[in-house]
């Protein structure tokens, strides 16, 4: 059976840590931020952490 390729645009979006959580960049900070306020831009800052990735994400999409 040949190997799984990698899906590259999810390995683009998400990074595996080291003790293997998947981090993804938060939506909605390249347009649109004129209207928010200060405290909702500096709340997209950064990266987070999805919660409920199983094995069967990782293998299939990040192989």
């Amino acid at each position: 059976m040949a190997m799984a390729k990698t899906n590259k645009s999810v390995t683009k979006r998400l990074k595996t840590t080291r003790t293997g959580k998947v981090l993804r960049r938060q939506g909605g900070q390249n347009h649109f931020r004129a209207k928010k306020s200060r405290a909702a831009e500096l709340n997209k800052k950064g990266t987070v952490a999805f919660t409920n990735l199983g094995k069967e994400f990782t293998s299939r999409y990040m192989a």
